[in-house]
């Protein structure tokens, strides 16, 4: 067991980085300096970028050092952080700052078999400003394992390797139609049955779906609120729906089919990218050591939210996998942890990846 994971990692989480990540940022930048013999920035962003070793090809280590806001029992002046029957508690332990303590020390005792980068970016919860704006400045390593949960997956405690995750493609169907009173229904025309057609629409449409090595990826298309008209003897002129789809690689659902309705417009808010690695030996290197780090059957699986390793790929060209040890239903909670074991799991399995691929 390393105790510098744990110790790194308790002092990430105690550090508030919700509304501020920079002194998160300071603090992995003065590890890194300290600790290795890196070259390290902090850049414009906010994000921590170190690199060390050469090579033809690289292999980023990837994480994000903000979080969501702590519920109450989880903050004092500063994070609560608590250890107790083997597990790390606190905000951001899960999502993602302990898994980022474990590939910073993998950066720093690895020997690697190519240029090594270490990535910590600001802003992936709201939407990978942090990870896009590295891109933008030409952030792009040839390999890249992202930290975010990938434990319990297959079975309790199993770390598994995901070769895919479900992006998210938020939109708004606009309905438009002519106010009039109530009591002459037929002077106006009403967007909230206008809206209802769209509902209709949206309801036929099959989800999106595809395979990634042999694994199914399977999307989906729900309506999640809906509003219109002022009064109750108003026939209403505007009715808005929003729609939450998770996409699949490769796959969108057809939703510009509400367009063929009178009055209907639709617009995308948001659309963070899915993720497929297409390089099987990378995927096959990564499963096979994480068999050689644990005692249980890791296997190849499927996110169902989307991280930065959708960026990454979607915008760098990156072969990219998302290996942590969070598990499912840890992040954002009041009651987040992290297993402590399953950190130095983490930090064995992502040294010996550095020292093979790429």
């Amino acid at each position: 067991m390393s105790p510098a994971v744990t110790a790194l990692a308790r002092r990430l989480v105690a550090t508030p980085s919700h509304d501020d990540p920079d002194a998160a940022g300071a603090l992995l930048e003065s590890w890194l300096r300290e600790h290795t013999d890196a070259t390290v920035e902090r850049d414009e962003h906010g994000n921590v970028i170190a690199r060390r070793g050469d090579g033809d090809r690289s292999l980023a280590l990837v994480g994000h050092h903000d979080v969501v806001p702590p519920a109450p029992e989880q903050r004092d002046d500063g994070y609560l952080v608590e250890e107790r029957d083997g597990r790390l508690f606190g905000r951001g332990s899960a999502d993602m700052k302990g898994s980022l303590a474990a590939m910073a020390c993998a950066f720093r005792d690895s020997d690697p078999a190519g240029e090594l980068v270490f990535a910590s970016f600001v802003g992936e919860e709201r939407g990978g400003i942090g990870c896009r704006a590295a891109i933008e400045d030409g952030f792009a390593p040839d390999y890249a394992v992202v930290g975010e949960g990938s434990t319990g997956y297959s079975a309790p405690g199993v770390t598994d390797v995901a070769i895919a995750h479900r992006g998210r493609r938020a939109s708004t169907i606009t309905a438009r139609g002519t106010a009039a009173h109530a009591s002459e229904v037929g002077a106006g025309e009403n967007a909230i049955y206008r809206a209802t057609d769209a509902v209709d629409v949206i309801r036929d449409l099959p989800a999106p779906e595809t395979t990634v090595h042999g694994r199914n990826v399977q999307g989906s298309l729900a309506v999640t609120e809906i509003d219109g008209g002022d009064a109750w003897n108003v026939i209403p002129d505007r009715c808005t729906v929003t729609v939450d789809e998770r996409t699949v690689p490769g796959e969108r659902a057809g939703l510009d089919a509400v367009e063929s309705i009178e009055g209907v417009t639709w617009s995308v808010e948001q659309d963070l990218p899915p993720m497929a690695c297409e390089d099987e030996r990378f995927a096959a290197v990564a499963l096979e050591i994480a068999r050689n780090v644990q005692d249980g059957d890791p296997e190849h699986v499927v996110k169902p939210h989307a991280t930065d390793a959708g960026w990454l790929a979607a915008e760098a060209d990156t072969r990219t996998l998302v290996v942590g040890a969070a598990e499912p239903g840890e992040a954002h909670t009041a009651a987040e942890s992290v297993s402590i074991p399953v950190l130095e799991r983490c930090r064995r399995l992502y040294r010996a990846l550095a020292e093979r691929c790429p």
